[in-house]
């Protein structure tokens, strides 16, 4: 364990140190604007957009789990952070007038969670067309990927805080879509009361 340890920290170095040697101005400026689409305040502008949108068109299920996931999302980050106590790089106080902890990072998974959950939703609406639920999919995909890069570039966060940050969004979404899609298939399904049926 402890070697496996020392071989993730030795990778962590070299990332963050790798990102750092090829910063540019014109490139923290775009890292720092991508970073603000799946910043805490973008995720919560989200979640506000989307319980609006399904409080208006009544789908309670799908609100129940939008919710639950935006809810469950920041509970999860706030905990591992506290319980695992792992400080910024170096490079994160010229950029962080209040830095938290550093793992995970609460971009990666907020934005997963967020933008995945959104992307759920808009594959949802878009049932019976392939070709558009595959461009929803790629394209939320590779968001939530430029800003976990986003993050390494500005040397707020180790290469682990944003894969762990992945890691604990991509199991909570998971969950949260499979109990929205549990409830929606017992809602749909006729009720059954005469026992000999």
């Amino acid at each position: 364990m402890s070697a496996l340890r020392s071989a993730l920290g030795s990778l962590d170095l070299a990332v963050l140190e790798w990102m750092h040697r090829h910063v540019t101005q014109a490139g923290m400026s775009m890292a720092q604007a991508i970073s603000h689409v799946g910043s805490p305040v973008a995720m919560t502008v989200l979640a506000f957009a989307g319980t609006l949108t399904l409080l208006a068109l009544g789908e309670w299920i799908l609100l129940t789990g939008w919710v639950a996931a935006f809810t469950g999302a920041s509970l999860i980050d706030r905990w591992l952070k506290v319980a695992i106590h792992r400080p910024r790089p170096i490079y994160a106080a010229s950029l962080l007038a209040h830095p938290t902890w550093s793992f995970p990072s609460g971009h990666a998974m907020g934005s997963l969670v967020g933008y995945g959950m959104l992307a759920y939703l808009m594959v949802l609406a878009n049932r019976g067309k392939p070709s558009r639920q595959r461009m929803i999919v790629v394209l939320a995909t590779c968001l939530v990927l430029i800003i976990g890069l986003s993050r390494l570039y500005l040397g707020v966060h180790y290469l682990s805080d944003v894969v762990g940050g992945y890691a604990a969004g991509l199991a909570w979404l998971a969950a949260c879509i499979a109990l929205v899609e549990l409830a929606r298939h017992w809602r749909l399904r006729p009720l059954r009361l005469d026992p000999t049926s």
